[in-house]
């Protein structure tokens, strides 16, 4: 999804939905607390999740061959309804942009809808995080529901990059 940013350039948006069957304080402890992180992420997380402060992940292969690595800032975390991080260190196309998960409640399912924005231009690593960002919103969803995600590296490899 493109749009026109502040400064008129174009960027780039990674968006999600999910509905998780599962309260929404269960759902944003998985999303703002480092353990939690780690449970549908990565789960190799460090740092601190308080804002101002930084989170960091790395990614390692089922060898343990370091995939990659990431830092991000923590913009804000509001109780129930959401957490902003913004990437300060890693991929050269993942600094600068932030990653937004927007909570509510609809029945019995907790939506997450996340997005992933600001990405300068629309390359085919976008597409690769796309995807990579899909599956890690479904063990979200797993984690939360039955206790166990997928964090990597017991992810689903979707390609040579992983």
């Amino acid at each position: 999804m493109q749009k026109e940013s502040n400064n008129g350039h174009r960027t780039v948006d990674i968006i999600h939905r999910v509905g998780i069957k599962a309260p929404l304080q269960k759902v944003y402890e998985a999303l703002s607390t480092v353990e939690g992180i780690a449970g549908w992420w990565t789960e190799q997380t460090s740092g601190t999740s308080e804002i101002g402060k930084t989170i960091v992940v790395q990614f390692f292969s089922l060898e343990g061959k370091e995939l990659g690595s990431m830092n991000m800032e923590v913009k804000a975390l509001e109780p129930g309804k959401k957490v902003h991080w913004v990437f300060t260190d890693g991929p050269a196309e993942w600094i600068g942009t932030d990653a937004i998960f927007n909570l509510h409640q609809e029945e019995d399912y907790t939506i997450v809808f996340f997005a992933h924005r600001n990405w300068r231009e629309e390359v085919e690593f976008t597409a690769h995080c796309s995807m990579k960002w899909g599956i890690f919103m479904l063990s979200l969803k797993e984690l939360v529901e039955t206790g166990k995600g997928r964090p990597s590296p017991n992810d689903i490899k979707i390609d040579n990059w992983n």
